[in-house]
């Protein structure tokens, strides 16, 4: 059965990353975006659920956006704070689901000033 899922690390602060706002889209041919989901991180950094699973997972190119500018900006913390515009604000990550029975596991690793994904289990 599919399934995508996310979760997001501070490693500024080195803890989860919670209440981040992320979207999720599909992209057609056209480069057009659907919304498919939305959801917030929780206190372990990582959505309540699936972003999507089952049927609703198919084959195509995906973007998840992080809204870790508004994480930053909120988040009780010296690092990172009070710039304007923010280095970092939407963190999109781009990529493709080509076997919509698997397993896919984004997660954002992420700082005021850098970030890094991977496809994880």
């Amino acid at each position: 059965m599919g399934h995508l899922s996310t979760h997001v690390l501070d490693t500024a602060s080195g803890r989860p990353a919670a209440g981040v706002a992320i979207e999720l889209r599909r992209l057609a041919a056209d480069g057009t975006a659907e919304p498919v989901a939305f959801a917030r991180t929780n206190a372990d950094g990582r959505t309540d659920g699936p972003l999507l699973e089952g049927t609703a997972l198919t084959a195509g190119t995906y973007e998840l956006l992080f809204h870790v500018g508004a994480y930053f900006a909120g988040a009780d913390k010296a690092v990172g704070e009070g710039a304007e515009p923010p280095f970092l604000d939407v963190v999109p990550v781009r990529f493709g689901v080509s076997d919509p029975g698997g397993r896919y596991h984004v997660p954002l690793v992420v700082t005021p000033w850098s970030y890094a994904t991977y496809r994880g289990s």
